[in-house]
This record gives structure tokens, sequence and C-alpha cells, in this order.
């Protein structure tokens, strides 16, 4: 027995009925709305002013709304079924909304730069501007057969020349802008220039904190001065190296194991000189504004973890054998300075060349020497590195080829290797050794730790390895020491784990200050105090957000207008001279001179030597300048498309105010202002923290240079569920597959004859369980998909693909079709009698309860009460007779509450109850409230677990007055069949039940 398909239960074609609503007729019908939606242009969402300006005054009226998708990467094997959920999702939305009234905006683009199609380029030697819109276009088309109501006018690619020339445009609005702490945000450089000039504002740098003149300033000061404040700098950083890809890789493309996820080849931590956004300006306002949006409270705790937000102090420790030199740390606990008995710097801080000792002191510990890593790094003894220099040299390079991820996982075991210098604990003034260590990283804080083990955990168990001192500086509650079996009062030196808590301080005390019985907070600000007066530390905060590193060594990507002259410094192209567009080239691959994490990266931009160095007037005549070879990584389009979809043609600018300001300025039910342009943004959890987070700072400099109106980029923020298949993995653990497995779960499941393992997980082509769309129309119609995805449950659960379960959603729209078109001859079965009170009550119920489901995006009990409505329609018509029609009130509003959901089944019926226009244009049925009253209710009556009747009754019965109602009913009187009811059951307003 073979596993069923996700199309294998298909409804068979029934000559004998040639109007029977089934794949042959739904194809039809589906591609002759979609060929009048195109022709008509039925989506085009008019804009107030500009070249799509036509037919606003007709629509002026309405409230706008803009509701936007995130948007796809074209990839090559095109969508399967759980891709659309949300597109369909968003699309039911934006139907109804523009059925109840609302102007409403909804386009697609394609975020289509990216490393598969330069690796695919690197494989066969496309082009990858040929895979992408090959992809495109077979996106588009699927798009299309899905019936999605998008403005096609609108749609954009961030490859489009058109679109990144103003990528590049808002990277030299970034460029050329600094933030302004005294204001708190964004202003142009030119800005900051003038009130330098003007003697307003003093130079202030690391040198000269009391500032200088600006005159006194000479050209290459200024200059240096002024491109360290820009928003967008460059720096030598830590970075994801992988030479087999020869890119530089975000931190989420590295595997936990300092893998490649593309290709798995070795990545390597490494310092390079790169662009960087400095988007931790921005961290306070990320952090505040979070409360200015409706977004789900779990997407805001993300985004506040990653940035990460911590008060504390800033607190230097001084080189024992060079006091000039301090090695600065960050603490959020300063009150357990006292408690500090080493310290850490990350592998990559820049004072471990200085920290380096010549020779390993005679009391140093084999364990110090990184003896504990013979047999894991080859060049390492049973006894250690011979001299400190070795080991920091070989420990860093080991610790390169680990990713954050693993350097930072709890569970591993602390590694590291003594510098061979000490460190002065400004608080008790002993000498205390200084360590490289992986565990530290140099992209948080300051890369540099004070280790007080006995209050944090890490630092206790690389104490435990390398026996170090553990100090207790804040008493634990005597609850703590009994749970850990202790009697109060034992030594840290002995408790088998940190305490990590707040309580009272002790053994923390000097001649200029004492902590000692000080609970924490007070602790904390009594040493802050001592610090600052002494010039040990200050008070700071600081955050987990790192600047966006913005390089990426690769081809497919948009390139900076960014050039290098004599001097090697960085020069802005002005704005006339955009877009600067890519070369083409014949060979993609990436040069990398060396093979581990000290090659060198020869970006593939190198080749195109006629376009790699330019002769340029920039203003002082021309001259010859090197274009940079990086290219801007794939989050640079993606931060800003939902702005273009506004004005998508515009040359002079990214988007015209006017329009700006009409479909991103909205407001609440109550009149108030929203901080959010786009109404609502549909997507998935995987983009919580990077996209959104780096869409909002480009957001946020536009807005503070007045280019966009609003302080946040998207107002409500919805994310989709994934629909989830099951797939096989053989005994190689490799996926196969799905459709190809037969056997049962009884039986257990094989493929070509082997056993496979069960798993349910995220469709996809990864898990070799995708299911194409393509299939499920040939079987059903798009209808039937679309409407089977909104009623597998909620839009923002994961649920599990049935092959089976779709035949009831595509059964309903039979049913649903027969009762307004006889399937033998086409002919309307809508007649103009009259509904009666029952059926007109469950009708406008039907419509109170769908359009309050629409507005809160709970499609899938909105499908419930349409197939409850219908069901009773067809109960109505059982009941009064063969010729029986359809009340046209009842047809209408059934098919007008349908439209959001199945279009196209939708348009065809309404074009046949003798409409000329198309439906989406029409009004969302509004529900009469008097018929809302409920003066009766239908109660399903179970007789021994059964149903075995239907009994009406008013709406406030009694109990007693039920019972009678239902024991007298002849339905029951026959499921009796004379047996003695035992007791009865009565659930108010839900069932009754008799136990027999």
């Amino acid at each position: 027995m073979s596993i069923p398909s996700a199309a294998s239960a298909q409804v068979p074609e029934d000559d004998a009925l040639p109007y029977r609503y089934g794949p042959a007729l739904a194809s039809d019908i589906e591609s002759r709305w979609q060929d009048r939606w195109a022709a008509e242009g039925t989506y085009h969402a008019p804009n107030p002013t500009g070249e799509l300006s036509v037919g606003f005054e007709r629509l002026a009226g309405r409230p706008k709304l803009y509701v936007l998708d995130m948007f796809p990467y074209p990839s090559g094997v095109g969508l399967h079924v759980g891709h659309p959920l949300g597109y369909i999702g968003t699309d039911v939305y934006a139907r109804f909304k523009r059925m109840s009234g609302h102007n409403v905006l909804h386009a697609m683009g394609y975020d289509a730069f990216g490393l598969p199609a330069e690796q695919y380029a690197v494989q066969t030697g496309q082009h990858p501007r040929v895979t992408t819109e090959a992809n495109i276009a077979n996106m588009r088309r699927q798009f299309r057969a899905l019936g999605l109501g998008h403005d096609d006018r609108r749609s954009v690619a961030t490859t489009d020349v058109d679109y990144y020339r103003w990528t590049q445009w808002i990277f030299l609005q970034i460029y050329h802008a600094w933030f302004d702490p005294h204001a708190g945000r964004a202003r142009p450089v030119a800005e900051l220039v003038a009130e330098l000039e003007a003697g307003q504002r003093l130079a202030v740098d690391g040198e000269h904190p009391e500032g200088r003149a600006w005159s006194a300033l000479s050209a290459a000061e200024q200059r240096a001065f002024v491109d360290d404040l820009r928003l967008v700098y460059r720096d030598q950083a830590p970075v994801n190296w992988c030479p087999g890809l020869g890119t530089v890789l975000a931190n989420e493309e590295v595997t936990p194991d300092g893998r490649s996820e593309r290709g798995n080849f070795p990545v390597f931590q490494r310092p390079l000189q790169q662009w960087k956004m400095r988007i931790t300006a921005f961290a306070e306002r990320l952090v505040d504004d979070l409360d200015l949006i409706d977004w789900p409270e779990r997407i805001k705790a993300m985004q506040r973890n990653w940035i990460g937000r911590s008060v504390g102090a800033r607190v230097r420790f001084p080189l024992a054998h060079d006091p000039t030199t301090t090695i600065p740390v960050f603490t959020t606990r300063p009150d357990t300075l006292f408690g500090a008995t080493y310290m850490v710097v990350a592998p990559e801080h820049p004072l471990v060349s200085q920290l380096v000792a010549g020779a390993w002191g005679d009391a140093d510990p084999t364990s110090w020497r990184g003896a504990g890593l013979a047999g894991v790094i080859d060049d390492v003894t049973v006894s250690g590195w011979d001299s400190p220099m070795e080991a920091v040299a070989g420990y860093r390079h080991y610790a390169s080829t680990r990713s954050e991820m693993e350097r930072q996982r709890e569970s591993r075991v602390k590694t590291g290797v003594f510098t061979g210098a000490f460190a002065v604990n400004p608080t008790s003034g002993k000498h205390i050794p200084v360590f490289v260590a992986d565990y530290v990283l140099m992209g948080y804080g300051t890369g540099a730790i004070m280790a007080v083990p006995a209050h944090d955990q890490r630092d206790f168990e690389f104490a435990r390895a390398f026996d170090l001192p553990i100090v207790g500086v804040v008493r634990p509650p005597d609850t703590w020491f009994a749970e850990h079996g202790l009697a109060p009062g034992t030594p840290a030196s002995a408790w088998p784990e940190a305490f990590t808590g707040t309580g009272v301080a002790m053994a923390s005390a000097n001649e200029g200050v004492s902590l000692d019985g000080l609970a924490t907070p007070e602790a904390i600000a009594a040493v802050n105090r001592w610090l600052a007066s002494v010039g040990a530390g200050t008070p700071t905060v600081t955050y987990r957000l790192h600047d966006w590193l913005f390089s990426r060594q690769r081809y497919w990507g948009e390139p900076f207008p960014i050039v290098y002259d004599d001097d090697g410094l960085p020069v802005a192209l002005p704005e006339s001279m955009l877009p600067v567009t890519l070369p083409e080239i014949d060979d993609y691959t990436p040069t990398v001179l060396g093979d581990d994490d000290d090659s060198v990266p020869v970006p593939p931009l190198g080749r195109a030597a006629d376009w790699a160095e330019v002769t340029l007037d920039l203003g002082d005549g021309p001259r010859t300048y090197r274009r940079e070879l990086d290219t801007m990584p794939q989050w640079a389009g993606s931060c800003w498309y939902y702005l273009r979809y506004l004005d998508p043609h515009n040359d002079a600018a990214p988007v015209d105010p006017a329009i700006e300001r009409y479909w991103m300025q909205g407001s609440t039910a109550d009149g108030q202002p929203t901080f959010g342009g786009v109404d609502l943004y549909v997507g998935g959890v995987e983009h919580a923290v990077l996209h959104l987070l780096y869409a909002r700072f480009w957001h946020k400099v536009l807005f503070d240079l007045g280019h966009v109106s609003t302080p946040e980029p998207f107002q409500r923020l919805y994310n989709q569920g994934y629909i989830l298949a099951d797939a096989f993995v053989d005994e190689r653990g490799v996926y196969v597959e799905a459709d190809a497995v037969e056997g049962d779960a009884e039986a257990g499941f094989s493929f070509e004859g082997r056993p496979v393992r069960r798993e349910q997980g995220k469709m996809g082509k990864s898990l070799r369980n995708a299911v194409s769309p393509d299939a499920i129309r040939n079987q059903y119609g798009t209808d039937t998909l679309r409407l089977y995805e909104m009623a597998m449950g909620p839009l923002d659960a994961d649920r599990p693909w049935s092959g089976r379960d779709i035949i009831g959603v595509h059964r309903f729209l039979q049913k649903l079709w027969r009762n307004l078109v006889d399937e033998e001859t086409g002919a309307s079965r809508v007649g103009d009698a009259p509904a009666d009170d029952q059926l007109r009550r469950v009708l406008h119920r039907t419509i109170a309860g769908v359009r309050a489901d629409m507005d809160d995006l709970r499609f899938n009990t909105a499908v419930a009460k349409l197939i409850e409505c219908n069901n009773a329609l067809t109960r109505w018509l059982a009941a009064a007779g063969g010729g029986a029609t359809t009340p046209v009130e009842v047809a209408e509003a059934l098919v007008a509450m349908l439209a959001p959901l199945a279009p196209h089944m939708a348009e065809e019926l309404w074009a046949r109850l003798g409409h000329t226009d198309s439906l989406v244009w029409a009004a969302f049925p509004e529900a009469d409230p008097t018929l809302l009253v409920v003066d009766e209710v239908e109660l399903p009556v179970q007789v021994a677990g059964k149903v075995r009747a239907r009994v009406r009754v008013a709406a406030d019965a009694e109990v007693a007055a039920i019972e009678a109602a239902v024991l007298a009913d002849p339905a029951v009187v026959q499921a009796l069949a004379g047996r003695e009811v035992r007791r009865v059951v009565v659930v108010p307003g839900r069932l009754v039940n008799l136990v027999v």
C-alpha cells in the first residue's frame, strides 16, 4: 500500500453531469477569470497622484489599507503548497477589506539577489540574472494561478537596475548622515560640518576628549573625524570568513559546528576591513518604539533580547606590567568587583598582542599553557605549548574555526590559555591572571570580562577547570545553602555551582568604599560612585546588538556607490552617477589566496578590470579611482521594498512624498494616528529579528532625514504558521522522496524496499516532502486549494497537510454550486421566492460571524460558518421539495461571502446571477441586526450517544420545557423504541443527551 499523496483523493469527473463543479470546470472558470482580471486591471489600486492615479476619484472617499507580504526569494524549484499559506491569507483579507469599502494596496515583489543564484552561476556559468529572471517568471505564473489579487504594475525585484539605483541612493543618505546623541536622531553630516566650522561644536575624539577647534585640525584629521561619526563606516571587524565560498557569511549562514550552511565548507573567524552600518546608535529607539506598534509579544521579546540592553558599569583594569594600558570591561554587576579573580579577553581582542609574555612563569600550571587541548589541536603537547606566544597563536587559530553559536553553548567544555600577563583589580589591588578564551566574544561589550567565578556559572566552570580562586562576595540566602546541602556560610570554594542571584554584599571593602551589608541595588550604586571618584570606571549602558556588517565578497549583489582615491580613502559618488551597475563577467568563482583562515578574498568584481578602475570627475578634474569590489548583503534590498511598491516607476525619488503619506499614514479605530505605515505585514517568524530590525533601522534614518512620514515601517505584524507534512528518513539518516514511500503506520514504511522512519516537519525541498500546488490545482482547482489552506486551522498555527481532508472542502464547493446551478443543464437554480424567517436568520448570523472572522484573520472559522450555512440551505431546499429554488437573497449573500476565499467560483456564480461587474468591487454583505436576535435554537438530541433528532425550542426555554419538547418529538420517540430514559442531560444552547 502506498502513502496517499496530497492529491490522491481526486473527485472523478461525471460525464453525465457536464455542469458539475469538478477539476475541468474549475480550470475553465479560473483561467477565464484570471484573464479578465488581468485585462481589466481589476486589482489596480490607484494612487492619489502620479501615473498610477487613474480611477482615484472613484475611491477617494474610501479609507486606505496597505497589506504586505514578506516578499519571497525566487527559488528555482518554485512554490510548494506550504509557501502560499500566508499569501492566500493576505489575499483573502485584502479582498474582504476591498469589499468592505477600502482602497486596498496589495503587491508582490522578489528578493532576488543572494548566494544561491551566484552558486548556481559558479556551477553552470550561466549569468545569475538569467537564472533569477526565469525563476521570477515561474513564480509569477504560480501566483497568478493561485488567483492572488496583486497590483502587478507595482511588482519589483531587488535585482532590477531601476530598483537598486534607489537602494544605492538610500545607502548614500545613510552614509551622509550621523547620529546626534543630543538630538537623539540622525542628521546630515553637512549640518555637523557647518556647526564645527561655525565654532558651535568642538571636535572630540579619544585622544582629545576635551575637544579641539575645527580650524586646528588638518584636512586629514577633519576627514577622519567626520568619517568616524558617519552612520556608514569602514572598520576592521571579526567576520565569518569562508574560503570555500570566497565570502563573508552572516551568523545565520554558519552551522553550529563552524561550517557554511551552503556547501558545508569550513568557516573561520578572522578580521577583515568591512563596511558597517551604525545600527547600535538606534538601539534605544529600536527597543522603546516597539511599544508603539501592534506586533506579537513574542516577536517584540525576540527583538528586545537581540538588542540586549544592559545597564551596568564600564571598569578599567590596568596591566600590572604597564599601568598606562588598561583592559576595559563592561559588567552589569559592579558590586561583585571584589570577587574578580581573573580576566578573560576574546581571541580577537586588539590588546592580545600587548598582553602576551615572552615566557611562562615557573608557577604557571600546565593547564594554563593549553595542556587540556592536547589531542584537540595538533601542535599542543600534554604539557601545553612551550611559550605564551605559541599558546595564544595556536589557541586563536583554534578559536577562529568555531562559530559564535558553538562558542556560546553553555554545555561546552571551557577552554583557554594564559597570556602570561596580569591585570590589577581596581577594588582590591590584587594581581589577577589574564586568559584568552573563546567563550568571550569580541562583539559583546568590550570583548573582555572580569571573571567572578563565585557568581557567574561560566566563570565558575572555567575556574574549576583551571584551578583558579573562587571568592564569594554576595552571600546567598540560607535556603540556597540548604538546597545544595551546605551549611550556611560555607566558603565559595566549596560550592557546587555559582550563586548568580542578588543578595547582601560581603568581603567587599577597601579604604575608599565598603559594600559589606548592602543589598545588591545599594551596593551597585555605592561602587559606581566610588569608581567614578577614583577614575576607575563609569556607569554606562551597553547592547548585545552589533553594528551591521554590510560587505559581501560576492558578484550577485548591489554594487556600492563608493570609489577609493589615491590615498585609499573612500569617496561617495554623487547621486547623478547612480546607478552603479554590475559589470558583465564570465567567471563568478571567488578568488581566494589560500585555503585557511589566513587566506585573502578577492571579490569576483575584481575580474572586471575596466570597471574596477575608472576615471571620474568628482569636482576637482578627471582622476583615476578604484571602485569598491564588495557588494551589499541580500538584506539591503529587502529593507525598503514596501516603499517602492507605492511609486514603482518614479525616476526622481524612491517614492513621491504625497503618495508615501497617503499609503503610510494611518489611524486606529478611535481615530488616533498610528506610528507604523504598513497596516498589515504578514510573514514567517524566522524573520522576527534580522530583516525586521534592519528594515526598522533604515526606516528610522529615512524618517529622521525627512524622506518618510512615520517613525516605524510596519504597524501590525502577523506571523503565519507552517504547513507540516510527513517526511521519511532512511538508514543513513538521509531524507527520501515522500511520494515514493510505501506502507502504513501499522505495517511500517519502506522506500525502494528499504525500511524508512517517518517524521513530521515543515514542508520543503530539504525534507523532500514538498507537494506542488500545480498538482493540487490539476486535481481539484485553485479555489479548493485556497479554501483548504484557510480551513486547515488558525492562520498563525502550524498545521499538517492531508491529501484525504482536502476532498471535504471540494465537496462543499460542489454542494454550493449544486444549490445554485443545475449540474445537468447549467441553468440557474436561483429564484425570486423569498427565504423563510428561519433560513434568513441563519444567513444573517452567518454574515455577522464571517464578517467578524474575516476582520480578525480567523479564516478557518469563517469557512466553517459558510459550510454550516450552505448545509442549512441544502436542508431547506430538501424540505421545500424538488422544484424549490435557492432564494436570490441567500444566493447573493453566500456568493459574496465566499468571494475572498474562492474568488474564481464566486465570480462565475455572481455572473450567473446576472451581474456584469466583477464581484471584487461588490459590497460585502451586512447583517440585519434584527435578525441576529435568537428566538429559537435547534438542539441536537443524542440517544445512547448518537444524534437521532434535532428539536427547535425557544432560546430562553427552561430545562423542564426542553426535556418535555424532546421527549415528545416523534423522531426521539422512534429512536427510543420503548426503552426507558434513565437520565436527561440538557446543555442549554448546545445539545440534549438521553441516557437509556
